[in-house]
């Protein structure tokens, strides 16, 4: 039955476009996290993180990662245990980020640092301009202003290198042969024994509320499970310096959501950002 299941899930996933994934997963990267800064009025940063990795990992144990473990070459066991760390690390970087600078910002700087990986792979003036014009997007983002806030600029850096370190290690476990879903199922799992010393004493206080436990759960789904098998399924069909030109929607897209959910309302300069990222994605075309 699970094979049928994952067979019918391949079948599904080669008949919808690569960039199809990349949406949702772009949805609810941000809409995930917008909700766990509400939960942080009663869970530490790193509770609400240990319960996105927590939940996500129960989910991906149900559908029973470690049956393709045995079947895999040593070099790749260590793809996924890397994959799984750099998860865990990226996870609480990221809410020690949010929990002190605005979603936008934190997302615009993420963007930074996988801008390396898009140069990489221009190989057309078209896609230099695009890459030009989302940069343009992402720059107007940031909102043109600084923070004194220095240890939250050091949280958002360092989410930044490991959110590129998971680009380059998601893609080479997409392509690492079949059932990709397996092996971040795996990597999730990894990375829940790597974030409990860290965690678990913070998100101990959800244990005495099954509500707060209910929306650790949303949080795992919408902002762990749902965003990362859709971008192994993206990633498995674009080239990687794509999807990393790709996320430069992730900033507009956080902005968005920022607005809908946090009332963290777009100004006219956002707004036109967020524009220029539309317009240079629209224009790149895969080498």
């Amino acid at each position: 039955m699970r094979q049928n299941l994952a067979t019918q899930s391949a079948g599904l996933s080669e008949k919808l476009p690569p960039h199809a994934f990349f949406v949702v997963s772009a949805l609810f990267h941000y809409l995930g996290p917008s909700f766990a800064v509400l939960l942080f009025a009663h869970v530490e940063p790193l509770g609400v993180a240990w319960l996105r990795i927590a939940s996500a990992a129960l989910i991906f144990a149900l559908w029973r990662p470690w049956r393709v473990l045995r079947r895999l070459e040593g070099r790749t066991v260590l793809l996924i245990a890397a994959l799984g760390a750099a998860l865990a690390a990226m996870n609480a970087a990221f809410y020690l980020a949010i929990d002190r600078l605005p979603l936008a910002t934190v997302a615009a700087i993420e963007f930074v640092a996988v801008l390396a990986i898009a140069l990489a792979g221009v190989r057309s003036l078209r896609n230099f301009v695009a890459l030009a014009l989302a940069l343009a997007g992402v720059y107007a983002l940031i909102g043109f202003q600084s923070s004194n806030d220095w240890l939250g600029l050091a949280f958002t850096a360092l989410n930044a290198a490991l959110f590129a370190l998971y680009i380059v290690l998601g893609h080479a476990s997409s392509r690492a042969g079949a059932a990709p879903i397996d092996r971040l199922g795996a990597a999730m799992i990894v990375a829940l024994v790597v974030a409990m010393p860290v965690g678990i004493a913070e998100a101990l206080v959800a244990f005495a509320s099954p509500a707060l436990l209910l929306a650790g759960l949303g949080i795992g789904v919408s902002s762990s499970v749902i965003p990362y098998v859709c971008d192994q399924l993206a990633m498995a069909r674009l080239p990687r310096a794509t999807f990393a030109l790709m996320l430069a929607m992730l900033p507009a897209v956080a902005a968005i959501v920022g607005a809908v959910v946090l009332r963290q309302v777009p100004s006219p300069v956002e707004a036109a950002g967020i524009a220029l990222v539309a317009v240079g994605i629209g224009l790149h075309r895969p080498n």
